[in-house]
């Protein structure tokens, strides 16, 4: 269980980017956090896992006090939250399977990471984990080889190197075209049906929450405007999320 309560995040610069934000993720969830650019999405992901520390409010995983954790603490707890990003975050020289084996640095000793020093084990891993992502054959290629829904299937290949309970994955398909996004979101929805990892997955679009999403929360100004299901959104509730402007595009 991940319990939110009254996240707040205000920036050096006096952005607020979350407002008194509070909700709770059952074990096993796909929920998906959707609104505009700006509205607050990437920071609550990045709270979760403490790459930004918020303001104010408590985040609690398990039991665990994340924004109260130590280095230490959170070194631990980091372990079994993977990450996946938007601009997938590879070394883009380097060979795919190094890209993967990164996901075990907080398992691994830190002298021996700093010559890139893996285990048999850790490299089999690797291997598998590229296998069930579908791009086995690409691991001695350099990452910049790659297509962009094969980079992001390599930073999900990345993320399952930590064996992880819980994922977020920040705009996972923003610089993907439809098909490929598609692709991406169907492994995503493996992991979490097939392996019963918790997914947190912000979206731009809409009609791609309510193919994958058991839960939708929109945000809009940092603050929560919809926590439900993801027919619950009629015309007027996606105008309250998006603006009296703003026209549906479905990603088919």
């Amino acid at each position: 269980m991940l319990k939110i309560e009254h996240l707040t995040k205000v920036y050096d610069n006096g952005v607020v980017a979350l407002q008194d934000v509070s909700f709770e993720v059952p074990t096993g969830q796909f929920l998906v956090i959707i609104g505009l650019s700006g509205s607050g999405k990437s920071t609550l992901l990045r709270c979760i896992n403490r790459l930004i520390n918020p303001t104010d409010g408590r985040i609690e995983w398990n039991g665990i006090d994340i924004t109260n954790a130590t280095d230490e603490e959170l070194r631990l707890i980091r372990r079994r939250i993977g990450m996946i990003f938007q601009h997938f975050n590879l070394v883009r020289r380097s060979p795919v399977i190094t890209n993967v084996l990164a996901g075990r640095l907080g398992y691994t000793n830190p002298m021996w990471s700093l010559v890139n020093y893996f285990s048999h084990a850790d490299r089999q891993m690797a291997l598998e984990k590229l296998a069930r992502v579908g791009i086995r054959e690409k691991a001695y290629n350099r990452a910049d080889e790659l297509s962009g829904g094969q980079q992001q299937r390599v930073g999900i290949a990345r993320a399952l190197m930590q064996e992880p309970e819980l994922m977020l994955a920040d705009e996972p398909v923003a610089s993907l075209d439809p098909a490929t996004s598609h692709s991406v979101m169907k492994y995503l929805e493996s992991l979490n049906r097939d392996d019963g990892i918790t997914i947190l997955c912000s979206l731009h679009f809409l009609s791609l929450a309510r193919a994958y999403a058991d839960r939708i929360i929109a945000l809009k100004d940092g603050r929560i405007e919809f926590d439900g299901l993801p027919e619950k959104i009629d015309d007027q509730r996606f105008r309250d999320i998006y603006g009296e402007d703003a026209v549906r595009v479905e990603i088919s």
